[in-house]
């Protein structure tokens, strides 16, 4: 691990804990074993630590979708939507699940979302950062992707953004009931699978495999 990723996990950590503003580039610099000054060599800011943070969170889930195997997001729609169509429920719900425990699970996730709803109201450009990655860009991909599978004739037609939001909007909700509770992953996996295949008989042509 580089300097500068070892100041940016103290940070994360530290930020999670007591809060952005709560946070000194001395705390961060203590808890790297560093003088402050010589931090200063690697950002320029607490800032551009935080902006560092959000660029790792792209990486992270980048690095998801080649695990799995998964279109990425600047992938063309259509093509995307021939990776979809080719998930029966089960695929579908197989696939849901590991999306579904990494956000559940790890712990860089978990600390973003914890400093997003501590900030919420004490500085609202943290948290804008969060709505628009968790919620914004969420829903316009899903939009966009589930448009392009209506096209295609592998959905029933539809409004393309409420199917996005009858299928992202329970997901997220578990995801935020969920997080920091890893013990309670059966259930909320549990809940997942009814989700999905809920959204699966409403929108899914029937006598073909999505």
């Amino acid at each position: 691990m580089t300097t500068k990723e070892r100041i940016t996990e103290e940070a994360l950590t530290l930020f999670a804990e007591k809060g952005y503003k709560g946070t000194s580039v001395k705390n961060i610099a203590d808890a790297v074993g560093m003088k402050d000054a010589s931090l200063y060599h690697h950002f320029k800011s607490k800032q551009e630590i935080f902006d560092s943070i959000v660029e790792l969170l792209f990486a992270h889930m980048d690095n998801l979708a080649k695990a799995l195997k998964m279109p990425p997001y600047n992938q063309p729609y259509p093509s995307a939507a021939e990776f979809y169509a080719q998930l029966d429920l089960a695929g579908l719900q197989s696939l849901s699940r590991k999306v579904f425990l990494f956000y559940l699970t790890n712990p860089y996730f978990a600390k973003f979302w914890r400093i997003a709803h501590m900030e919420q109201y004490s500085n609202p450009q943290i948290y804008q950062i969060y709505e628009k990655i968790f919620m914004e860009d969420s829903i316009a991909y899903q939009e966009k992707l589930f448009q392009s599978m209506i096209d295609q004739g592998i959905f029933y037609p539809a409004d393309a953004k409420a199917m996005a939001i009858n299928f992202y909007a329970p997901i997220f909700f578990l995801l935020s009931k969920y997080n920091d509770r890893p013990e309670q992953k059966a259930e909320a996996l549990e809940l997942l699978d009814r989700q999905i295949a809920e959204f699966y008989r409403v929108y899914r042509k029937k006598d073909e495999t999505l």
